[in-house]
C-alpha cells in the first residue's frame, strides 16, 4: 500500500473557477460538471482559493433574496486551501481527510500550480483496489 500516489488517482481535468467569473457561471460549471467543487485559480493557473456547491448555494439564496447577482467567486471563494502534491501518498491524505473537513483536495506542483484534484472518493477507491487486490494475492 506504500506506492499509492495521488497522481493515480486525481482527477486531472478538474472545474476551475476565475476570480472574476460571476458565481452563476461557477455554478454552471458545478452542474455541467457533476463536482462538488473547484479551485479557483489566478491567470496563471495558481490556486489562489476555492469553491463548492455550499458556497454557490449561500450565494444564489441570498441573490434570490435581494434580487441581485453581482457577486463574484473571489467574493464567496475560500482563501486558505489545503492542497496536496501528486507525489504524496494517498494513506497519508486519508489520514489528513480523518482530521479535515475537505472533500476535494487541490492537487499542486512544488511552485502550487493545479495540475488535478482528488476526492475523498478517489482516496476510498485507491484504498479499496489495493485491499481488493491483497486479498487475491492471499487467497
Amino acid at each position: 500500500m506504500e506506492s499509492l500516489r495521488v497522481v493515480d488517482y486525481m482527477n486531472h481535468r478538474p472545474v476551475t473557477f476565475h476570480l472574476e467569473m460571476p458565481v452563476a457561471e461557477a455554478v454552471e460549471r458545478l452542474l455541467q460538471s457533476h463536482q462538488t467543487g473547484g479551485p479557483a485559480v489566478d491567470n496563471k493557473n495558481k490556486v489562489v482559493g476555492f469553491v463548492s456547491e455550499q458556497d454557490c448555494l449561500r450565494q444564489m439564496m441570498e441573490s434570490s433574496y435581494y434580487r441581485e447577482q453581482v457577486a463574484r467567486v473571489k467574493d464567496i471563494m475560500h482563501d486558505s486551501v489545503l492542497t496536496v502534491k501528486p507525489y504524496s501518498s494517498v494513506l497519508e491524505l486519508a489520514q489528513q481527510m480523518l482530521d479535515q473537513r475537505p472533500k476535494i483536495y487541490p492537487v499542486v506542483d512544488d511552485d502550487g500550480y493545479l495540475v488535478g484534484t482528488i476526492t475523498r472518493s478517489a482516496v476510498l477507491n485507491a484504498i479499496d483496489i489495493q485491499l481488493r487486490d491483497g486479498y487475491k494475492r492471499v487467497g
